[in-house]
């Protein structure tokens, strides 16, 4: 039987064969890959140079050699920042900005190939981003996010989703309070959204009254990032928020089918307390009163 160890390298092999990874001309446009994700990630919008340095994990040397080799291909240009010269700006000329767009139409048409080779399609998405969300997991963010906005309803929706199928009695949001969440947002609360390479993988609302207590709502984290310690830092950062918008106590409700959810509660410090709102699908209730 294949163990542990050789069915990841086997995964490896084939990852790196499909991409191409080490031909000296990655999808036949006569640069390796290394160039081809710098180039990427300057037509996605990393233009200061320490940003895509940090987004790839590149060397210093390496990326200065590749953005010099970028350069004397007229595909892009390095300038000092108007605003800080110790830190430069990479842009991509029009030359630059074809070769970007050829890029993304060959890798759109590779990644529609390989989806295309298996019948159960979302089962394989599902694989990838469970790989992707555990592989970049020290690039995960949280970030304030407007609760209307889309990564904010792509979040919400997976997260009703799951409670419909969870709980006996189904979920409709527009039984339960507040809705619409719009006392999730400054200087009453705020939503928070965890990132993953530009994919959201969870989010937290905060919703204020306009003193110093508030709730807790709508955590929610994707099944490919649970065991990642995503809702820890989603539960640390709104009780950070809630520090800086003056409030003291906090509240939130949950339903026992949620086991996964008290056990996060309790580990973070928090109380069971009665019953405190009509709301007509938590069964349980918690309180945590905040340190200065």
């Amino acid at each position: 039987m294949t163990d542990d160890i050789q069915r990841v390298r086997r995964f490896n092999r084939a990852v790196t064969s499909e991409i191409g990874a080490l031909d000296s001309s990655f999808l036949g446009l006569g640069r390796p890959l290394g160039p081809t994700r710098v180039l990427n990630a300057i037509g996605h919008g990393f233009n200061d140079v320490a940003a895509i340095r940090d987004y790839l994990g590149l060397d210093s040397g390496l990326l200065s050699r590749i953005l010099r080799g970028l350069e004397a291909e007229g595909l892009l240009s390095i300038e000092a920042n108007p605003d800080d010269n110790r830190r430069r700006t990479a842009r991509l000329t029009p030359e630059g900005e074809a070769a970007f767009g050829e890029y993304e139409r060959l890798v759109n048409a590779q990644a529609e190939d390989i989806l295309n080779r298996h019948s159960q399609r979302q089962a394989l998405l599902d694989a990838m981003d469970l790989v992707a969300t555990v592989l970049g997991q020290d690039r995960i963010t949280v970030e304030e996010a407007d609760p209307r906005s889309p990564d904010a309803k792509t979040c919400l929706a997976h997260y009703y989703g799951e409670l419909a199928r969870r709980f006996d009695t189904g979920f409709d949001v527009n039984l339960s309070r507040d809705p619409d969440a719009q006392d999730m947002l400054r200087p009453r609360g705020v939503f928070l959204v965890a990132m993953s390479d530009g994919m959201p993988i969870g989010c937290v609302g905060l919703k204020g009254h306009g003193g110093e207590e508030a709730e807790i709502k709508r955590l929610w984290v994707a099944p490919v990032a649970r065991g990642l310690g995503v809702g820890v830092r989603l539960m640390e950062s709104v009780e950070e928020a809630a520090r800086d918008l003056g409030i003291t106590l906090l509240r939130l409700d949950t339903n026992s089918a949620l086991p996964e959810a008290a056990q996060l509660y309790h580990k973070l410090g928090w109380t069971e307390i009665e019953r405190f709102n009509d709301d007509p699908y938590p069964d349980m209730f918690f309180e945590k009163r905040l340190a200065p």
